[in-house]
């Protein structure tokens, strides 16, 4: 990448672009009535994806931008699930009955933080309000240094088949550094344990940019995964937003690469996993090529959601637990953040959606446009746009940064059809954003776009 280019845009602060527009610009105008509505109009054969936040973990990680609670008692979590369970329950009543599942996915925090016996229970509920297919993906993130033999085994007897592991990174002084102690021989025998149960899918964190991280520490770490052979990679530049997540204060900011560093620390990763045989997927992700996700990448089929790159086609997520976000045709809706109000609102019967938002028809194809180009590094927006019923000049005539782009190299512009260069996909985001109409009011910072 040019120095130059890296000095501008390295620096600069974009959403990651798993949704749009982004949670910033959820307002509560989209409440508890309008997502009953959603709800009670969803197609009964459109099959539908679910996702349960845990919001609980051991220790505080302190590169985290999660939503969650530090508990060494069992009692919170216990109280959390029989809150989520009847928040299930609520929501199976509201929506269309017997809806098809195509994937599900547990996060968090650390899902797995719960008891063995209570997981599969959750499980089984999920099953009994909705329509599971033989294929259904049911995919867990997990934290290696927590994970049991009993949890495994209970994993695999509920049925999942996907296990998203946490390794970040294996440096001694990087992990201190983040407060995440967690040696190889535990990730293996995570790895191992969950195989052995039939958990045969398995996917791997590494973050970049992370205090006193280093090319060789990077590409080091890189080897030791890629030894384990998980099916997919996926590789992310930590974000560092104290004003919002306090617990990163703890990071010292003088250990932290800067954009140059950064991006040849993600540089090295990504060699160095496709020298191992995986292939890249997008900006950030990697798999194997017999893994689904290579699959719907060469198909043009790859899809971008709250998890990343993915194969997950459903039109709706309906998502369980505090802060949680689901999305349906309509739009988006996101449960309260706080615990205490999301148990209380459960309890008392209702939804516990705080806040969302109203898709319009230039929100969705804006949305359809930034999709492609974050998979596809590549984009025919007036192809995409024609469904819609939108003039490509809305978006490609009267856009100073896409023009801007186009002089700089990092874009080229034919007939309509956007592309990001190859030796500048780095910077698929700042390309991307050139299609958010809502960037420049966004109340929040995000990542760093290299």
């Amino acid at each position: 990448m040019e120095p130059s280019l890296l000095q501008k845009y390295g620096e600069a602060r974009l959403p990651r672009y798993t949704s749009y527009p982004t949670a910033p610009h959820f307002s509560p105008a989209v409440n508890e009535e309008t997502y009953a509505d959603w709800l009670a109009n969803l197609p009964a054969d459109e099959p539908v994806s679910l996702y349960l936040h845990i919001p609980f973990c051991r220790a505080m990680c302190w590169y985290c931008g999660c939503h969650t609670t530090i508990t060494i008692r069992d009692q919170p979590i216990i109280d959390y699930l029989a809150i989520l369970r009847a928040e299930i329950e609520t929501v199976a009543t509201r929506a269309t009955q017997g809806l098809p599942v195509e994937k599900v996915h547990f996060g968090g925090g650390t899902p797995t933080i719960v008891e063995p016996q209570d997981f599969i229970a959750l499980v089984d509920l999920l099953r009994q309000r909705f329509d599971f297919r033989p294929d259904s993906e049911l995919a867990v993130e997990i934290d290696p240094r927590t994970l049991t033999s009993a949890m495994a085994e209970a994993l695999g007897q509920a049925g999942i088949n996907r296990a998203s592991l946490g390794v970040q990174s294996f440096d001694p002084v990087v992990q201190k550094a983040v407060n995440r102690i967690q040696s190889e021989e535990q990730t293996f025998d995570a790895v191992r344990n969950l195989r052995a149960s039939g958990v045969e899918k398995i996917n791997f964190d590494l973050i970049y940019g992370l205090p006193y991280q280093t090319i060789t520490s990077c590409v080091e770490t890189a080897r030791a995964a890629a030894a384990m052979r998980p099916d997919r990679f996926a590789v992310f530049g930590y974000a560092h937003v104290p004003s919002f997540k306090k617990h990163q204060r703890m990071i010292d900011e003088a250990a932290l690469p800067d954009s140059s560093a950064r991006s040849q620390q993600a540089q090295a990763i990504a060699q160095t996993l496709i020298d191992a045989g995986y292939r890249q997927i997008g900006l950030d992700h990697f798999a194997l090529p017999e893994d689904d996700l290579a699959a719907a990448q060469s198909a043009g089929k790859l899809r971008r959601n709250f998890q990343g790159y993915t194969t997950d086609n459903c039109q709706t997520l309906i998502g369980f637990g505090a802060s949680a976000i689901g999305q349906t045709a309509q739009g988006y809706v996101q449960n309260e953040v706080a615990l205490g109000r999301y148990a209380e609102a459960v309890s008392s019967g209702r939804l516990a959606t705080a806040k969302g938002y109203r898709m319009t028809v230039e929100d969705q194809a804006r949305a359809a446009v930034i999709e492609r180009l974050m998979c596809d590094f590549s984009v025919d927006v007036p192809a995409v746009l024609a469904p819609f019923g939108l003039d490509p000049a809305l978006l490609l005539e009267g856009n100073p940064a896409l023009a801007t782009l186009a002089g700089e190299g990092v874009v080229e512009l034919s007939n309509g059809t956007v592309s990001v260069r190859a030796d500048h996909r780095f910077l698929v985001r700042v390309a991307a954003a050139a299609f958010d109409a809502y960037l420049a009011t966004s109340p929040r910072a995000h990542g760093k776009a290299a």
